[in-house]
Formats: structure tokens, C-alpha cells, sequence
């Protein structure tokens, strides 16, 4: 961050002449230069084989663009384990514009970024009249390292998505609070319903009103003894939509057949409990940011137990000085909120992480409003203010756009990516396979199939390098190993459609007809729109008709 953009901030904060409302737009637009300085090497990015793939290069209904049969797709599919129409519309939209262009893709998802941040310094400014306060807030959102994998990942456009309307949501919210009239709360209600069709982790968004209403709205205030008949008029609707979109996705999710990798409960909460600490702390001091934080069932004992401690003392803190610093309860309860629907003690996924960077985008939003009012408490004196904090801000805020720098580099391509992941990851198997799969779509079979191994060897139940092995061996035609491989990927998740469809082109080119027809029926029966194994099949019973 140069000298230059030093004395713009400092011209902005500290001249009186300047109008408050000429003040706040110039503040937006220092917001979305440094921004966009920083992050516009995305554009330059490609693909990530990590998701990009079911999102975008492989989905043949994103690729087709807008179309009709797309969008009814879209707001039926539960593809990706979620159900949010509006993320496949947007991704939809880009190809429609760019086709296979990934640059595009990230470009929007930066505009998202900043868009999202911009409304989220405004909101600030309007709820609190405190420009630089909300600036920094605000700076914090966009130029934090945590937030790079949500901005330069295109498969986590519903991050960016669902966090634009979060924050829209909640400036008309505030717009509601200053006149609240029917046609004004059903704009609400809209937007909000627009964020759970983005990304369903948005459910806690009607709890972050209520905390807003008690600072810096001030609303319970003004309503004497008709605070609860009051919140549940207003808030019914939008918890009735958070438990609706909750029952949803968990739907979604949900696969009876398929083994899901759940740890013991207590294992669960421990890393729960560790990581509520652990996300705050990145937030303070980025280090060791990565796609991948793997999960350990034996955290050390004193790390829960401190954990714990440090959770009651900063929560039995914010509550004992409520009244007096009403900021400091809001921040910690706004990040504990919204971190509470992706903690991990409810786990899905078959890649069981302690952590991931991108659940903190909303989240780490609490915690900076801690910071940002309750460190000028620790200044009384307004000129200490000025000569402290301005220039710490500053220099903060420079280091941190320096990290997110360098940290975007990481996303230049899959390559880079996986690279970074082995050298800090001290549980590499995911790293290895994702380099394993970049290895094979080079034609570099015997390194992926080296790599695939070794994700097994510290993996053995790993269901997906198995599959992506057996890939590797069809493409060397060693469909004998392909088979072996295929069922073993079947034996641990009996119902992954694509290991029977490929194990069923393995046994087709073994001349094993019969089983080819069985596993292509299977195939069909998981995958009912898999046209390729539907034409496979047809001639695989052909074929098995001229054997008998």
C-alpha cells in the first residue's frame, strides 16, 4: 500500500471540510481501488480441479448457459449436496458470457466481493454515523487472507453470492427500522430468501437482526415491555424460512447408502470447541491458510481445555460489560452465530476437515466489529487516537493486502494449489489427490497413479483416489487393476454412480459382458440422466446376446 493511498485515507479521515456523504463515497472508492488492486490477478486464473469441475466443466446444464431447461434444472437439482438455484443461475449467466473462460467466472465473483463489502461499509456508516470505524470494518472484509479462497474459487461463487445478498438483506433491514412498513419488510424478506437460494448457511441471519437491534439500532430501547410480542411479529417469518432451507439442506445431504467418515461425537465437539478459538486467532494472525485442514480424532487435551476456558471468559466477559460496551457482546455473538452451522459437529462431508477458510467470510465480520470499536476505548483522548490508531490501521491493512496477495498467487492454478496444500498440510492425502487427478489430465498416468497411492497409503478408506486410480489405470488399459480399484471405491461408498459406470466400461473392454450389463443397470438406477452409460449398456447387451 503506497505513501499515496496513505495521505488519501488520512485527507478523508481527518478533514473537516469535506462533507460527510462527499467523505463516504471516497471512502467506497479507496475500498473497491485496493480491492480490486489486489484481487484482479484472478482474472488471469483457471479452473481448479477441485469442484470447478462438478460447478462448471463438467455440468453440462451450466455449460448449455440460460436456458429454459436449465433453469427449471437449477431449482430442482441437489447437486453438490445443496440446493441453491441462484448459484447455478449465476454460473449459468457467466457461461452464457464467457463460455469456458474462467477468468470470467472469477471476475464476477470479485465484483460480488466488492459489492459485498461496499454495502457492508454502508451499512455500518448508516447504523452508527462512524465513517472510519465502518471503513476499517469494511477494509477488514475485503482484503483479509482468510477470504481469498471464497473470492478465487469459483465453486465457492455461492460464498460470495449468498454473502452479497446477506449484506443487501441487511441494509434494507435498516431501512425497514427507519420506516417500517409492509412493502419495506417484504423487501426484506426477499433478499433474505434470495441469500438461502444462494448458500443455506445464511439461516442464522434473522439472530444477527436481533443483535443489530440492540446495538446500534438501539430498537429495544424504544419498545419498553413489547420487545417479545414486537421480534415475534417481525422475525416469525424469517426463522420459519431459516427452518425450512435447514430441512432442506440436510436433505439434500443426506445419503443413507454412502459412507460419510463421521468421527465419534466427542471427537466432533472437541475440534468444535477448538476451532471456535482457532478462526478468531487466523483472523488476528493469517498464517497457515489452505484449502485443506485435515481432521484429527486426538486433540490434545489441554488444547480443548483451553479452548473452553477462553470461550467462557471472553463470552462471560462481553455479557458483564453489555451495557457499558454493547459492540463488544454484538461482535462475539454475530461470529459465534454464524460460525455455529459449519463448526463440524453435524459432518457430511466425506472430506472430514478440522476447519476450512472460506466458513469464516461471514463470521470474521464479528470479530471485526470488536475490533474496530473496542480498541479506540483503550484511547481516551482523541488526538491519541488520530496519532495511534490512523496509522496502525493503516499499516494493518497494508500487511494484510500484502498476505491476500500472495496468498491469491496459490489460486493462479491447480498445480500451485496442490503444491501449496503438501507444504503445509501435515496430513497430505487430499493434496495428493487432487495433484494425482492434475497429473492424469496431463497424460501423466504412472506420476498420478504415484500420487494416488500415496493418498491411499495415509488414506486407505479414501473412496475417490481409489476411483480416480482406477481411472488412471483404464487410460494405461490396465482395466484389470481399473476393475479392482472401481470396486473398492463400491465397497466403501456403495452408491458413487460413476465407479459403476466406469467399472462397468472396465468389465466392456475385459469382454466381461455380463457384468458390464449389471454395472451399467446399477450406474443407471443411482444416475437416472447418464446418457453414456445408457448407450454402453444397450451395447453391452447386444453383445451379450451373441455369447449365448
Amino acid at each position: 500500500m503506497n505513501m499515496c493511498y496513505k495521505c488519501s485515507l488520512q485527507v478523508i479521515m481527518l478533514n473537516k471540510n469535506i462533507r460527510p456523504g462527499i467523505q463516504n463515497y471516497l471512502v467506497y472508492i479507496l475500498l473497491t481501488v485496493v480491492t480490486l488492486a489486489v484481487f484482479y490477478q484472478v482474472k488471469q486464473y483457471d479452473f481448479i480441479n477441485i469442484d470447478d469441475n462438478i460447478y462448471v466443466t463438467e455440468n453440462i446444464h451450466v455449460l448449455s448457459g440460460m436456458t429454459f431447461e436449465g433453469f427449471l434444472w437449477a431449482f430442482r437439482t441437489t447437486d453438490a449436496e445443496f440446493w441453491h438455484p441462484l448459484t447455478w443461475l449465476s454460473l449459468m449467466f457467466d457461461s452464457q458470457l464467457y463460455g469456458l473462460n474462467a477468468g470470467g467466472y472469477h471476475f464476477t465473483n470479485l465484483i460480488l466481493h466488492i459489492l459485498s463489502t461496499l454495502l457492508l461499509c454502508w451499512l455500518f456508516i448508516r447504523m452508527t454515523q462512524s465513517v472510519w470505524k465502518s471503513a476499517f470494518v469494511g477494509a477488514i472484509f475485503a482484503l483479509h487472507p482468510l477470504h481469498v479462497e471464497s473470492v478465487a474459487w469459483i465453486a465457492e461463487r455461492k460464498d460470495v453470492l449468498s454473502a452479497f445478498f446477506w449484506m443487501l438483506t441487511l441494509c434494507l433491514y435498516v431501512r425497514y427500522t427507519e420506516k417500517p412498513v409492509i412493502s419495506r419488510h417484504l423487501s426484506v424478506l426477499f433478499s433474505f430468501t434470495c441469500a438461502l437460494m444462494s448458500k443455506a448457511m445464511v439461516v442464522t441471519l434473522p439472530v444477527i437482526m436481533i443483535l443489530l437491534d440492540y446495538w446500534p439500532l438501539r430498537r429495544f430501547e424504544s419498545k419498553n415491555g413489547k420487545i417479545l410480542s414486537w421480534q415475534v411479529k417481525e422475525k416469525i417469518p424469517f426463522f420459519a424460512l431459516s427452518i425450512i432451507f435447514s430441512a432442506v439442506t440436510l436433505y439434500a445431504q443426506y445419503k443413507p447408502t454412502a459412507k460419510h467418515f463421521s468421527f465419534p461425537l466427542g471427537s466432533r465437539i472437541s475440534n468444535a470447541l477448538v476451532s471456535i478459538i482457532g478462526y478468531p486467532a487466523k483472523i488476528i494472525w493469517p498464517q497457515d491458510l489452505t484449502i485443506y485442514h485435515p481432521f484429527s480424532a486426538d486433540i490434545p487435551h489441554w488444547q480443548v481445555l483451553s479452548a473452553i476456558l477462553l470461550i467462557l471468559v471472553i463470552s462471560f466477559t462481553v455479557i458483564v460489560v453489555v451495557k457499558r460496551f454493547p459492540y463488544l457482546f454484538v461482535g462475539w455473538m454475530w461470529y459465534v452465530v454464524t460460525i455455529a452451522p459449519v463448526i463440524g459437529i453435524i459432518q457430511i462431508s466425506s472430506h472430514a476437515q478440522s476447519m476450512a477458510d472460506r466458513y469464516s467470510y461471514l463470521p470474521s465480520i464479528g470479530i471485526s466489529i470488536m475490533l474496530a470499536w473496542g480498541i479506540p476505548t483503550l484511547f481516551p483522548s482523541e488526538n491519541n487516537r488520530t496519532r495511534v490508531l490512523l496509522p496502525a490501521g493503516i499499516a494493518i491493512l497494508a500487511i494484510l493486502a500484502v498476505i491476500t496477495w500472495k496468498q491469491c498467487s496459490y489460486w493462479k492454478n491447480n498445480i500451485e494449489l496442490s503444491n501449496h496444500v503438501l507444504q503445509l498440510t501435515k496430513d497430505p492425502p487430499f493434496a495428493y489427490h487432487i495433484r494425482g487427478i492434475i497429473h492424469g489430465e496431463c497424460g501423466q498416468y504412472n506420476l498420478a497413479i504415484n500420487d494416488f497411492n500415496e493418498a491411499i497409503r495415509l488414506k486407505p478408506d479414501y473412496f475417490k483416489a481409489y476411483y480416480n486410480r482406477g481411472f488412471a489405470y483404464a487410460k494405461i488399459n490396465n482395466y484389470q487393476r481399473a476393475v479392482e480399484d472401481y470396486g473398492h471405491a463400491i465397497k466403501i461408498s456403495p452408491d458413487y454412480a460413476m465407479a459403476y459406470a466406469k467399472r462397468g466400461i472396465a468389465y466392456y473392454n475385459l469382454g466381461q459382458y455380463p457384468l458390464a450389463v449389471q454395472d451399467l443397470k446399477e450406474s443407471i438406477r443411482l444416475n437416472p440422466n447418464d446418457e453414456e452409460s445408457r448407450l454402453l449398456l444397450k451395447s453391452a447387451m447386444e453383445k451379450e446376446k451373441r455369447l449365448k
